[in-house]
């Protein structure tokens, strides 16, 4: 298993990036972390494989933390996850050794894309020797692999016992709401059972055509809400 630090100041985030990974098979979210101070901590503590990094954090930013790893002699692996689009926010990034740079707001699918190709790096340096000699070939297999980030499909791919007319019914009526809808908001627009709702709706969310964000009322359980983010 690959054990991931999800650190977002924003509790809710974190809560989504930490689901958004447990979907993703190999992986598991060992901790989370809502500032800069904590997440060092965590990398300390020397159990954490991959670092998935907000940018602006309460008490600095998350290139200053990445900084701070590399000069105390951490090599935990960084994806930057932030809405900081700059092309000097992104350089720097890349100078410090980020292997992705993911920008908010994204969809489940581009996610799980760069940490499938995380796992397929991993994979690779295990398959080339770990901290042996590569030659040529065995660079360009490794770079290979962490470059691989296939676009999803624009295809639902609907599994069995799914309908393709029940799933454009979904998606005309979160397209015309230009606003995330729960389960139970769809069920009442499409006339479905909110069972049947949110199948489909969990369903393109995997997929990626639509984008989870979460509401907290007061009972403290959060309601799930999805918009439709697909071309």
């Amino acid at each position: 298993m690959i054990d991931v630090l999800v650190v977002d100041d924003d509790v809710r985030v974190a809560e989504i990036n930490a689901k958004y990974v447990g979907r993703v098979p190999g992986f598991r979210v060992a901790a989370r972390a809502h500032s800069a101070a904590q997440a060092l901590t965590a990398v300390q503590r020397g159990s954490i494989d991959l670092v998935l990094l907000d940018h602006y954090l309460p008490d600095g930013t998350g290139l200053d933390l990445v900084h701070r790893m590399r000069e105390q002699g951490h090599g935990t692996d960084v994806i930057m996850i932030t809405a900081a689009g700059d092309v000097e926010t992104v350089q720097t990034a890349m100078r410090l050794g980020a292997l992705h740079y993911l920008v908010k707001p994204f969809t489940f699918a581009a996610l799980r894309t760069r940490l499938d190709s995380y796992a397929a790096l991993r994979r690779t340096v295990d398959r080339v020797g770990g901290r042996g000699i590569a030659g040529q070939e065995q660079v360009d297999r490794i770079f290979d692999a962490l470059r691989t980030t296939p676009a999803p499909s624009s295809s639902p791919g609907l599994p069995s016992g799914h309908s393709e007319p029940t799933a454009d019914l979904i998606r005309r009526v979160l397209h015309r709401a230009n606003r995330p809808l729960s389960a139970h908001e769809v069920a009442a627009e499409t006339g479905l059972s909110r069972s049947t709702a949110q199948r489909y709706l969990r369903h393109l969310e995997q997929a990626g055509h639509l984008r989870l964000s979460l509401r907290y009322g007061d009972t403290g359980r959060p309601e799930h809400r999805y918009a439709w983010v697909a071309p």
